[in-house]
């Protein structure tokens, strides 16, 4: 890791494990700005930051699709929620359709989060948990909550028509669903996902395919699309620029 780029992520509790993937934090130290490369893991991201040369602010960002440079401005200090599919309609309540690859500026107030509280990594998790508990909804539809759950636990190898077969939901009405409220159909997410299954591999330097990949240069295309790189080359992620690799291997 930079020493002028600090990056700590955790899981959350329990209790809203089915809304949040992980809770963290990252901050560029240095008086210069930090290149990076975003590229797809199937997160929404709330993102709570304020920088040497930008305020305070607070930004909802949709789904990546396709890799993006993006600069971390000087002196920038950032407290992010990830959330997992199933947030947006229950914790969120509201479609992040019309978010893909890009974001949006929430009140400044949301959440009633202050500038003060991003200098602390362990009181941000308190208040951010808190703050999701207080949003659990009364009920959820299981359909739904087994959706998700196992196109997690298969990491995105699990077909539409199984998912449908094993929820009672039709596959139209899945695929409905997830465009209305994520933007693109199940198997477009899905594949996201297994695209970030396979970082994990790569962070380790194992650079073929481990998933039902049709071959290795489908794995190859797959990787060069949500990356921009071929394996080789995002696994010897030079300067850090892919961050999210950049936590797996340090894991």
């Amino acid at each position: 890791m930079d020493n002028d780029f600090y990056y700590n992520f955790i899981e959350p509790d329990k209790e809203i494990a089915d809304f949040v993937e992980n809770l963290g934090t990252f901050q560029n130290l240095s008086d210069e700005t930090k290149e990076v490369v975003i590229i797809p893991d199937g997160r929404i991201d709330l993102f709570f930051s304020q920088s040497a040369s930008e305020p305070f602010h607070v930004t909802l960002l949709g789904l990546e699709t396709y890799p993006e440079q993006r600069y971390i401005a000087p002196r920038t200090i950032a407290f992010v929620v990830s959330f997992k599919p199933l947030a947006v309609e229950y914790i969120l309540n509201t479609s992040i359709a019309d978010l893909l690859n890009i974001g949006k500026e929430l009140s400044p107030d949301f959440w009633d989060f202050k500038a003060e509280d991003i200098k602390n990594f362990s009181h941000c998790c308190t208040k951010a948990t808190q703050k999701i508990k207080e949003l659990l909804p009364a009920k959820v539809d299981e359909r739904k909550r087994r959706l998700f759950e196992m196109v997690y636990v298969s990491k995105g190898e699990i077909n539409v028509q199984d998912l449908s077969d094993k929820t009672g939901w039709s596959s139209r009405q899945i695929n409905r669903y997830c465009t209305r409220q994520l933007g693109l159909s199940l198997k477009a997410y899905s594949t996201i996902l297994r695209f970030r299954t396979s970082l994990e591999h790569i962070a380790q330097g194992r650079l073929f395919p481990e998933l039902n990949y049709t071959d290795q240069n489908h794995f190859i295309k797959e990787v060069k699309k949500f990356s921009g790189v071929a394996p080789k080359e995002l696994s010897r992620n030079k300067n850090d620029r892919f961050i999210l690799l950049s936590v797996l291997k340090g894991k």
